[in-house]
């Protein structure tokens, strides 16, 4: 099972969750705004773990991040698609306020 660091107020995470559940992948999300622990996991990963570097490097967050097993994926779009899952997207629009800069997730 795969485990995905995120926040359900990331326009990006909830259109991933939703891709998920619509496909019955199973998954364990961690809500990195749901309390301080899951934050702190998500940060010492974040940290720790050099798929982050352009990520931090650029103002972003780095979520939806994708745990497989220790291995880090944060294309989550390509994700689905290697899958051969389409994109579950919502018909809100994309906010752009998961970044510093504004440019998103």
């Amino acid at each position: 099972m795969i485990r995905v660091y995120g926040s359900r107020l990331c326009p990006d995470c909830i259109c991933f969750e939703e891709s998920l559940k619509r496909n019955n992948i199973s998954y364990e999300f961690v809500d990195i705004h749901e309390n301080m622990a899951n934050l702190k996991a998500f940060l010492r990963l974040r940290d720790m773990n050099p798929a982050f570097d352009d990520v931090k490097k650029n103002g972003f967050v780095g979520i939806p991040a994708i745990d497989l097993e220790g291995e880090i994926e944060l294309d989550w779009e390509k994700y689905l698609q290697d899958l051969g899952i389409t994109v579950a997207h919502l018909e809100q629009e994309k906010s752009s306020t998961c970044s510093v800069d504004g440019k998103g997730c």
